[in-house]
């Protein structure tokens, strides 16, 4: 199971191959942002409080296109039932 600040590997995608750390899960959805992973730009319009301009952020990925990394042995955990 996928859990907050676990180490996961990316099994498909853009990022396919990297690892990261899980830093949320939406568990309705099945996704989960990973530290550095899928990073795509968010335009911020410039107001009275904040400065505006282009911004990187993490965005979610399917949890079914992440596998449990562990940290022990630095292997990949088998499936656990």
């Amino acid at each position: 199971m996928i859990k907050k600040g676990l180490r996961v590997k990316i099994l498909s995608g853009k990022d396919k191959k990297k690892e990261g750390e899980v830093i949320e899960i939406d568990r309705s959805n099945n996704r989960a942002k990973v530290k550095d992973i899928n990073m795509v730009k968010k335009h911020v319009k410039t107001t009275k409080e904040k400065k505006g301009g282009i911004f990187s952020k993490e965005s979610f990925i399917n949890i079914s296109n992440l596998k449990l990394i562990n940290e022990v042995t630095n292997k990949k955990d088998e499936a656990k039932k």
